[in-house]
C-alpha cells in the first residue's frame, strides 16, 4: 500500500518549505481561482531549476502500454519498444521527462481499480526519481456513455446525451462527482470530459451522443454542472473540443472537418458551453482538429491556430487555464503539416499540453530543436509549464501524489454509487412512440419476450452484449425473455431466424443501432412488425433511428448501450419506471431532413 505523502520540501525546495507548510492549513489542496503570488513565485523557482529537456518533457502527455509502471507483460514491453523505444512507463518518464500519462483500455492500463491505483503510484514514483522530482498528471477519457476507459467494477454512468435527455443539472453534477471521486481514488486527476460541443448535425460521425444536445444554452448548463461536480471531487475537468466540433460530417480521427458557421453563428451556437465552462472554473480545455474559416482564414486546424487559441480563447474569453491538444496522432491535425511541425506550431498557437503524438521522439526533439534554434523561447515554455504546475498544485499532487491501493476498492463501484447511477438513468430514457398504449408491457399480459437486435461491442469491453443484458433485465423483472443477437447489419438468414423465433412470443424488443436508409436493420424491424407480434424498438445509440422505422407501435431512445442505460430502459418498458427523458436533439424526417419529425423536448409519459 502506497499512501505516503511526498513532502513539499522535496518539490519546492527547502527555502520555501516552511511557508508552504504553513499555508497548507488554510489553502485547500484543490481551490478555485488563481494560485497565490507566493505559490506562483515558488513554482517559478522550481521551473528555473529544470533543464531544457525536462521543460520540454513537461509539456507532453503520452500513452504507454502495460498494467504496471515497471513490470508490464512482455507483449506490452514489445509495443513500448516498437513505438517509443522504451520498455516501461518508468523508462518513458526517465528518458523523456513527460508531464503526464493518458490511460487507455486498449493499452492495457485499466484492468481493475487496484491495478490502476498501483500503476498510478508506480508512475508517480518514477516522476519523483527524476533530477527535478515532479509528479505526473494522469488523465483519461472517462466521458461515460459511449466513451469510457475504465469499466466495471467502476461505476458506469449515463453519458452526455442521456443526461441531456434527463435535463437535471443536479443529476449531471452528481454524475460528475461520482465519476471524479472514483477516478481520483485510482490516481487519475485529469478527465477529458465534459464534451462541450453542441451537436446540431445528426450526421456527425464523431460527437453525436457524446454531446448533451443541440440547444446551446441547455448544453452550457449541463457543462457547467459537470465542471462543478468534477471540481468538487478534486479532479480537473476538460471541456472539449474548442472552438466546437458539433456541426461536422467528418471524423477528425480520419480527416479534417470544416466548420462553416459564421462568426455570429459561432457566438450563438458553439461558444456558450465554453463560456459557461470558464465561468464554472474549468481547469483545462481541449482543442479540436477542425478548420473554422470564420475564426481563422488560414484554415489551419484549430489546434494549430493562434487566432483561435490565443486570440479568441485566451484574449477574448479570458481563459488562463491549461489548453491541451486533442490527440496528435489523429489525422485531422497531421494532414497539413508534418509530425515534426505539429507540436511546435501548437505551442506557438497557445497550447500547453501536447497529447499523445504518434512518434514521441520526433515530437519531443522537434520542440527541443525549436527552442535551441530560437523559434520557441524558453520563456514560452515556462509560461505553459507554470500553468501545468499550477494545476498540479491545485489538485494536491505536489503534496500528495500517491493513492491508497488498499482502500481503492472501497471508493470505486460502491453500492451507493451504483444505486445513484441507476436512479439517474431512470430519468433519461425517452419514449418516442406508444401507439394504443402498448407500453408499459405487463408480465401478466405479455410474459414471453423476444429480445433481438444489434450487439455492438461495449464501450468499455466489460459490459454487454446488449441483447443479453436486456433479456436478463426483463427476466429479473418477471418476464420470460429470450435473447437473439442479429447484429448491426443482419443478413437475410438471420432475419428469417428472428422472425421464426417470434412465433409464440407476446412481444418483441428490438435493439437498433444507427439505422440508415439502406440498413438491413430496417428490413428486420419491418419483418418483425409483419408477424403481428407487438414490436418495441429501442434505439441504443443515436435517437434518430425512429425516422427510418415507420410502423413500429412503440419506440424508445436510451442514448447508449452500457448496462445502466439498458436496465433503465427495461424498467421503463416494464412500467417499473416512468419515461421521464425528453429529446435533447430534434429528430429529422428520413425523407426530408430539413423537416423535423420529433422536436427538442418531445417525450411521452405513461400518465
Amino acid at each position: 500500500m502506497h499512501d505516503r505523502s511526498l513532502s513539499r520540501r522535496t518539490l519546492l525546495g527547502a527555502t520555501a518549505a516552511t511557508a508552504v507548510a504553513a499555508s497548507a492549513a488554510t489553502v485547500p489542496a484543490y481551490a478555485a481561482g488563481a494560485v497565490s503570488h507566493d505559490h506562483r513565485d515558488r513554482l517559478k523557482r522550481l521551473i528555473s531549476r529544470m533543464s531544457i529537456e525536462e521543460k520540454v518533457g513537461q509539456l507532453f502527455v503520452m500513452r504507454v502500454y502495460g498494467h504496471s509502471a515497471t513490470a508490464p507483460d512482455q507483449a506490452d514491453i514489445d509495443l513500448n519498444l516498437k513505438e517509443m523505444g522504451v520498455r516501461t512507463a518508468a523508462e518513458l518518464i526517465a528518458k523523456y521527462h513527460v508531464g503526464g500519462i493518458i490511460y487507455f483500455a486498449w493499452a492495457h492500463n485499466t484492468r481493475d481499480p487496484r491495478q490502476i491505483a498501483g500503476l498510478s503510484n508506480g508512475i508517480q514514483r518514477a516522476g519523483l526519481e527524476q533530477p527535478t522530482p515532479l509528479p505526473l498528471l494522469i488523465s483519461t477519457d472517462q466521458e461515460h456513455g459511449i466513451v469510457a476507459r475504465v469499466g466495471r467494477p467502476a461505476t458506469l454512468l449515463p453519458g452526455a446525451m442521456a443526461l441531456g435527455a434527463g435535463g437535471s443539472r443536479s443529476d449531471a453534477r452528481s454524475a460528475a462527482e461520482i465519476a471524479g471521486a472514483e477516478l481520483a481514488a485510482m490516481g487519475i486527476l485529469q478527465n477529458y470530459a465534459p464534451v462541450a460541443d453542441v451537436n446540431v448535425n445528426p450526421a456527425n460521425p464523431v460527437i453525436g451522443v457524446r454531446s448533451f444536445g443541440s440547444d446551446p444554452d441547455a448544453v452550457a448548463r449541463m457543462v457547467a454542472a459537470q465542471v462543478r461536480g468534477y471540481r468538487s471531487a478534486g479532479v480537473a475537468a476538460t471541456s472539449k473540443h474548442f472552438p466546437g466540433h458539433g456541426d461536422t460530417t467528418v471524423d477528425s480521427h480520419t480527416g479534417i472537418p470544416v466548420i462553416t458557421h459564421t462568426r455570429q453563428e459561432w457566438e450563438e451556437i458553439d461558444a456558450p458551453p465554453f463560456r459557461a465552462a470558464i465561468d464554472a472554473g474549468i481547469d483545462s480545455i481541449m482543442t479540436a482538429h477542425i478548420q473554422f474559416p470564420a475564426l481563422d482564414a488560414s484554415n489551419d486546424p484549430a489546434t494549430l491556430s493562434r487566432p483561435i487559441l490565443t486570440g479568441i480563447l485566451r484574449e477574448e474569453l479570458g481563459y488562463d487555464g491549461v489548453v491541451v491538444t486533442d490527440a496528435l496522432n489523429m489525422q485531422g491535425v497531421r494532414d497539413k503539416y508534418g509530425d515534426h511541425r505539429v507540436p511546435v506550431l501548437a505551442l506557438k498557437a497557445g497550447v500547453d499540453q501536447l497529447l499523445n503524438p504518434p512518434d514521441l521522439a520526433v515530437a519531443w526533439n522537434a520542440v527541443l530543436n525549436a527552442v535551441t534554434s530560437g523559434e520557441l523561447t524558453v520563456e514560452r515554455l515556462d509560461e505553459s509549464i507554470l500553468r501545468i504546475l499550477r494545476l498540479k498544485e491545485r489538485l494536491g499532487l505536489l503534496r500528495r501524489p500517491f493513492v491508497s491501493e488498499g482502500r481503492v476498492e472501497r471508493k470505486v463501484g460502491t453500492r451507493a454509487h451504483l444505486a445513484a447511477a441507476d436512479r439517474i438513468a431512470d430519468g433519461t430514457t425517452t419514449l418516442l412512440v406508444n401507439e394504443r398504449g402498448l407500453l408499459p408491457l405487463s408480465r401478466r399480459r405479455e410474459p414471453r419476450l423476444l429480445v433481438v437486435g444489434a450487439d455492438p461491442a461495449s464501450p468499455t469491453g466489460t459490459t454487454g452484449p446488449p441483447t443479453a443484458v436486456l433479456a436478463k433485465a426483463f427476466t429479473e423483472l418477471g418476464f420470460t425473455a429470450t435473447a437473439l443477437s442479429t447484429g448491426t447489419a443482419p443478413a437475410a438468414a438471420k432475419i428469417d431466424e428472428a422472425v421464426a423465433a417470434a412465433s409464440g412470443k407476446d412481444a418483441i424488443v428490438v435493439a437498433t443501432y444507427n439505422v440508415t436508409a439502406t440498413s438491413t436493420q430496417r428490413t428486420l424491424v419491418t419483418r418483425l412488425v409483419a408477424t403481428g407480434v407487438p414490436v418495441v424498438a429501442l434505439a441504443i445509440r443515436n435517437p434518430y433511428d425512429i425516422a427510418h422505422l415507420g410502423g413500429v407501435p412503440a419506440a424508445l431512445a436510451t442514448y447508449c448501450w452500457t448496462d445502466v442505460e439498458l436496465r433503465a430502459a427495461a424498467r421503463v418498458v416494464a412500467g417499473r419506471a416512468d419515461p421521464e427523458g425528453r429529446l435533447p436533439v430534434p429528430v429529422p424526417r428520413a425523407d426530408d431532413t430539413g423537416q423535423v419529425l420529433y422536436p427538442v423536448g418531445h417525450g411521452l409519459s405513461y400518465d
